[in-house]
């Protein structure tokens, strides 16, 4: 194994650094061994087991997001791939209340749209053209996205593919889950920090 996992005093998975990042944090004292690995490590006057998971003396408080980031990935996941305006297949997002004339950018003002209807709408609003939107866009939250369709036995169901079966021949058979569905990796703020 060539990382440590790394435990807060909660015993909550934080990341997995090297195994020299972990001796220095047992030598610290800023950490305990819960598992011994199966190498040692030798110096001149010591010899280490290298740890396999090592749990923090004091609790590390992770800022968590409260909501996930507006994505392309995330908003055509949301939208089951399908245009907000014809229910045609989407391949890219529009803002419903243009960027250009102060529309925000959140998840409720974001949609799926194809490129056709993109286009032709551009940056006019919807009461313009005289378009409606056949759902109302919301947030799409971290629980959401996590429990999107990975799990067994939920493909056909109408809250996980909009009630399409993953034979329907506008939706490929096999898809990755959103990145946001992945295992949270920690990014390098959590390397920084003074515990590690």
């Amino acid at each position: 194994m060539s990382g440590t996992l790394v435990l807060n005093a909660s015993y909550e998975p934080l990341c997995v650094v090297p195994v020299r990042r972990a001796v220095v944090l047992l030598l610290l004292e800023k950490a305990v061994v819960e598992r011994p690995g199966d190498r040692v490590l030798h110096s001149e006057r010591l010899d280490v087991v290298a740890p396999s998971v090592v749990r923090l003396q004091r609790y590390v408080r992770v800022p968590r997001r409260s909501h996930a980031p507006i994505t392309r990935r995330a908003v055509l996941a949301r939208d089951h791939e399908r245009c907000a305006y014809c229910s045609g297949r989407a391949d890219t997002i529009d803002h419903v209340v243009p960027r250009s004339r102060s529309g925000p950018n959140a998840w409720e003002n974001v949609v799926a749209a194809c490129a056709r209807c993109n286009h032709r709408k551009a940056d006019r609003l919807l009461s313009e053209i005289g378009w409606e939107l056949r759902f109302t866009p919301r947030p799409r939250t971290r629980r959401s996205s996590v429990t999107a369709c990975t799990r067994a036995g939920q493909t056909g169901s109408p809250t996980c593919s909009g009630g399409r079966t993953p034979s329907s021949p506008d939706r490929p058979r096999h898809r990755r889950a959103p990145r946001s569905a992945a295992r949270p990796r920690p990014g390098p703020s959590l390397l920084r920090k003074s515990w590690c």
